[in-house]
């Protein structure tokens, strides 16, 4: 039987400089939001991700979309 997966959740991850080390090298910060539809496309979770960061004072520097998948055999 071949194995199949179903997606059960979706988190996006907002990678944020929130400034230096002292060193020159720059200090990130992570926001998560949680409670994604699976189903969601990645250009609207950008668009949403560009638009969450624009409420911040720090700038975006990365987007990261985490799917959970349920496995069980079909």
């Amino acid at each position: 039987m071949a194995v199949l997966a179903n997606k059960v959740g979706t988190v996006l991850r907002l990678k944020l400089v929130v400034g230096d080390d002292g060193s020159g090298n720059p200090v990130y910060a992570f926001r998560s939001y949680s409670n994604i539809k699976p189903t969601a496309s990645n250009d609207d979770l950008y668009a949403v991700a560009v638009a969450l960061a624009g409420l911040s004072s720090y700038p975006l520097n990365g987007v990261f979309r985490n799917d959970t998948e349920l496995l069980y055999n079909g």
